[in-house]
């Protein structure tokens, strides 16, 4: 995501290897809007999806779980989080 931030005088397109990290960048407002708050949040998913270590389903289950209550709390009030999460 590029970082709103600093438009229009600067052009940042941070990375992002981990879930909390992307909550952390919609909290900071480094990524805003709503659809890209949205599509931050399914990213953020298949983060968690991909770093877990779940050796079972309902253990992923539960990472996921995890993984949506810190990206949902960035922003509780954006629908579009809301949407991407689910």
């Amino acid at each position: 995501m590029i970082d709103q931030r600093v438009l229009p005088h600067e052009e940042l397109w941070p990375e992002y290897d981990d879930y909390r990290a992307v909550a952390d960048a919609i909290t900071t407002m480094v990524i805003r809007g709503a659809p890209a708050i949205g599509v931050a949040a399914s990213f953020g998913m298949v983060l968690a999806a991909r770093q877990s270590e779940a050796d079972s389903v309902d253990e992923l289950l539960s990472d996921l779980r995890v993984a949506y209550d810190v990206l949902y709390a960035a922003r509780p009030t954006a629908v579009n989080l809301r949407w991407g999460l689910e």
